[in-house]
């Protein structure tokens, strides 16, 4: 049987006449979208025209929760309460299920963005109150998890459906967190790198750290950013290597 793997982007962080992305073009290469909820990024008529798009191309919808930071497009750590955090949550999950309905589609996964994914890789209990507020607003969504971390296991304590991400330009610490942003070498920028890199962890079942060091894993989906220049680039390497070795792109299902 041949192995499967979705490809997912975020996408929606347009903000009124502000383009943030090539949400069209990603959505022809793409199976999973991860949509901006409004808080971090996009608004609600952002949100409503991306998931109209995404569920006519057959890609599934994802709400893309962040921290209230438009400004630093929810890359800035904020230390919230952890009740207040479960209510920001739950806001936004609320909000993409509405605009969702509204298009005649729904919400299938849940995906933590930037400073509050991060911080949830890190730190177990604060990924398990994101989570538990997802999951008592929508008891089946599927928790995309930051595979390896702390995110992983508490959805694996919680015994929900989930699915563990890899990306596919970012690198990777010894601990299977994402290098910082902010020091050189984090961010992928070459198309022609990341399709090859995707596929050999793909085979490998394993995220390959900067060091050379092989973390096993589960690899259900690869993220695919969508506010970089090259992004759609990177996009199309991915999918044409992974499907150059026989690797079939498909929604993931969730595991257990």
């Amino acid at each position: 049987m041949a192995q499967t793997v979705d490809l997912n982007a975020d996408m929606g962080e347009s903000f009124g006449p502000w383009v943030m992305g090539r949400d069209a073009a990603l959505l022809d290469v793409i199976t999973s979208a991860n949509i901006a909820c409004g808080c971090h990024a996009g608004d609600w008529d952002v949100m409503a025209a991306t998931m109209k798009l995404a569920h006519d191309k057959g890609v599934g919808i994802g709400a893309h929760p962040g921290f209230a930071d438009l400004q630093g497009f929810g890359r800035r750590r904020i230390s919230m309460p952890h009740q207040s955090l479960a209510n920001l949550v739950a806001y936004q999950v609320g909000a993409a299920q509405a605009l969702a309905r509204a298009q005649g589609a729904h919400v299938r996964h849940l995906k933590l963005h930037g400073a509050m994914a991060n911080m949830a890789s890190e730190d177990q209990a604060m990924a398990r109150a994101c989570y538990e507020a997802a999951l008592k607003v929508q008891p089946e969504i599927i928790i995309m998890v930051l595979a390896g971390t702390a995110q992983e296991r508490a959805v694996r304590d919680l015994g929900c459906a989930w699915a563990g991400e890899i990306f596919a330009d970012r690198a990777y610490n010894d601990d299977a967190t994402l290098v910082d942003r902010a020091k050189p070498g984090a961010v992928i920028h070459d198309a022609a790198l990341a399709g090859p890199r995707i596929v050999r962890m793909v085979k490998a079942g394993a995220i390959i750290a900067e060091s050379g060091k092989r973390i096993e894993t589960n690899i259900d989906t690869i993220c695919l950013h969508g506010d970089t220049p090259e992004a759609v680039e990177i996009a199309r390497s991915v999918r044409a290597c992974l499907e150059a070795e026989g690797i079939v792109l498909k929604q993931f299902n969730g595991r257990h």
